[in-house]
């Protein structure tokens, strides 16, 4: 049990942590409500219980360390870029009410917009490798059952954070004027920018 608690706290912390995922899900949950925040969350959660089933095997080490890394890291960058483009223009276009941001529209093309942002992050592979180092060291993963119930703990956990957000900012949502939205929609578009060229400029720096 330690180490099922252990995980949920580690994927609750991961999750929380303010990133592209973080802003993506914020602002499409303002946007469309608590349904398809919960669908981008659901996507990072699957994306960081694999990862921390790879950590746990020891892979995701090997494949932050070699190229697939720059690879990973431009690819992701081209994901958030295009999502932060697109959102950026929601937010300045005049709405005349029949377009639609088709990547999070629905809760099932939220969650694979979000399974391909958030696994093409290469942060997020080195980031579980270096908790499994930690993990290992400390003997949390020392056994079969323990390490399954480590990485169950990390999906839940995250999820868990991804559905308080979701929540959180689908009720708000229905609170906020229109205005105030295409405001939240040009900041969030410019942070999805940002994350992106971040990522792409650190995947080409450390090639």
């Amino acid at each position: 049990m330690a180490a099922l608690a252990a995980g949920a706290g580690l994927g609750f912390l991961v999750g929380a942590q303010v990133g592209p995922i973080w802003v993506l899900c914020a602002r499409s949950s303002l946007r469309h409500g608590a349904g398809v925040g919960l669908g981008i969350g659901a996507g990072a959660a699957v994306v960081d219980l694999l990862y921390a089933a790879l950590g746990v095997a020891g892979a995701a080490t090997l494949l932050a360390a070699t190229g697939l890394r720059v690879a990973f890291g431009l690819l992701g960058a081209a994901v958030l870029l295009l999502l932060g483009a697109r959102t950026l223009w929601s937010a300045i276009r005049v709405r005349s009410g029949f377009e639609a941001d088709t990547e999070v529209s629905t809760p099932l093309t939220a969650f694979r917009t979000s399974l391909a942002a958030t696994a093409s992050n290469p942060m997020t592979i080195a980031s579980w490798a270096a908790i499994f180092a930690a993990a290992s060291a400390s003997s949390l993963a020392a056994t079969a059952p323990a390490a399954v119930l480590l990485v169950v703990g990390v999906g839940a956990g995250s999820m868990a954070w991804f559905a308080i957000l979701s929540c959180g900012m689908g009720l708000l949502g229905r609170r906020v004027p229109d205005r105030a939205l295409r405001i939240a929609d040009g900041a969030a578009g410019l942070g999805l920018l940002g994350f992106g060229v971040a990522l792409g400029y650190g995947a080409l720096e450390h090639r």
